[in-house]
């Protein structure tokens, strides 16, 4: 029996894929979750309908993974796939830009959005983590130490949520006793002794609430680093990555230069909270974050942060390394451009800068 002239076109015929059907399938998935978004609503979709689409989308991710792993040296499988890799990363380009500000709440709070630590791992080399504050205690919720930039020396300063709950409770769930800020204020004045600049990364619902935290002075820790953030003869930049909430992040974030990931939130105070005061009422929080202008996009208009950095289609949470390939570049633009500044220029700047925060008027 002769031998078939194009095997390859034969074993592309017989893969298991196609005889199968598990690519038409994975294909016709998209189809119906795009057809979902579209029917949604372009100006304001619904919030169900966005979160059900994102969670589909990540379910194909995962079989679209899977199946590339299945599909070997089958090119025509492969091309295939990478096609519908290239549907989901424009359904989640579509959904993210049609997002109202209640949406990007949820995407700040997801649960697997990289942390400070994720971003050290990527981004920093010769990480030297600095413990305790020499009074009290050391507070696991913000996380200190000397790293090197690129090849420069420089101080992180962020705070940690933990994965697991294990994690969550050694972290406080990322909320900072004063013995926290206390720590980052004494590893930013070592900093400033060696001239070196100060990256701080912010996530962070507020600081811890609890009586013992009163009782040692939460105010007075939040207020001593405002004063003292304010005028640190060294560079400081900050990143908001998810939350940045109240003054519990405000306490790390009196930097020269104030980022946001395009899914990151900064506010006052959270939706929820705001709806509780304003109408007793929690439920209401949607009418919330959009009253309260929290989004990248709202901050940045409004002078509270200085620019926003991109995220992956569909938010850092779904691709970790690209996500802090997009911090990198924005940290040594803007550090960059501040360590060239005279020392003069750069407190006077950031001085304005937070002194015309808030200014709704003009005098006459």
């Amino acid at each position: 029996m002769a031998a078939p002239k194009n095997p390859g076109a034969t074993a592309e015929r017989e893969s298991p894929l196609v005889k199968t059907g598990l690519l038409p399938a994975v294909d016709y998935w998209i189809s119906a979750v795009q057809s979902l978004v579209e029917s949604s609503g372009a100006k304001a979709p619904k919030m169900e309908a966005t979160s059900k689409a994102q969670q589909e989308l990540e379910r194909i991710e995962k079989q679209i993974a899977e199946l590339e792993k299945a599909a070997g040296d089958n090119q025509a499988a492969r091309k295939q796939l990478q096609e519908m890799h290239e549907r989901v990363s424009g359904l989640r380009r579509q959904i993210t830009s049609q997002m109202g500000p209640w949406q990007k709440v949820e995407l700040a709070r997801h649960p697997q959005r990289p942390y400070m630590m994720d971003y050290i791992e990527r981004l920093f080399t010769d990480f030297s983590e600095i413990h305790g504050d020499r009074q009290f205690a050391d507070d696991q919720a913000i996380v200190c130490g000397m790293a090197r930039f690129r090849g420069h020396d420089c101080l992180v300063v962020g705070t940690q949520k933990g994965r697991d709950n294990k994690e969550k409770f050694r972290r406080n769930f990322g909320s900072p006793n004063p013995e926290g800020y206390r720590k980052a204020l004494r590893a930013m004045k070592i900093a400033e002794k060696f001239d070196r600049p100060v990256i701080t990364f912010v996530d962070v619902v507020g600081a811890y609430p609890g009586l013992g935290a009163e009782e040692r002075g939460q105010a007075e820790a939040i207020a001593r680093n405002l004063r003292e953030m304010a005028r640190l003869n060294v560079p400081v930049v900050t990143i908001i990555t998810g939350e940045g909430g109240s003054g519990g992040a405000l306490a790390i974030a009196v930097a020269d230069r104030v980022l946001m990931m395009e899914n990151s939130i900064y506010s006052v105070i959270s939706p929820e909270g705001c709806a509780s005061i304003m109408w007793r009422d929690s439920s209401k929080k949607e009418i919330a974050a959009a009253a309260l202008k929290i989004t990248a996009e709202d901050n940045v208009a409004m002078g509270t942060a200085d620019d926003i950095i991109k995220e992956p289609a569909g938010g850092a949470h779904t691709d970790y390394d690209e996500a802090a390939a997009f911090v990198g570049e924005a940290i040594a633009k803007h550090l960059g451009e501040l360590v060239q500044m005279p020392k003069a220029q750069m407190l006077d700047e950031r001085y304005k800068k937070f002194r015309e925060m808030a200014k709704y008027f003009e005098q006459v």
